[in-house]
């Protein structure tokens, strides 16, 4: 994965929450910028434990768009 494709979801304006899946099929919800830290080789994420979690671009294979939380209203 270009981490630069990354970075421009995190930083690029008008950020929309998203999730990063990598070759082992473990998913990683990015709700808000600051959940993740992009870095020249590697990234960093805070998993839904609150644990940092330290992922190589070599197995970041898929970016997948989330819908963004609401206040429990349905939009119709």
């Amino acid at each position: 994965m270009n981490l630069e494709r990354v970075r421009l979801r995190v930083s690029g304006g008008g950020f929309h929450p998203f999730a990063l899946r990598t070759s082992d099929g473990r998913e990683y919800p990015v709700r808000h910028p600051e959940m993740v830290l992009v870095a020249p080789r590697s990234l960093a994420v805070v998993d839904r434990d609150g644990e940092i979690v330290t992922l190589d671009a070599l197995h970041i294979v898929a970016v997948k768009n989330l819908r963004s939380k609401t206040n429990g209203t349905s939009k119709r």
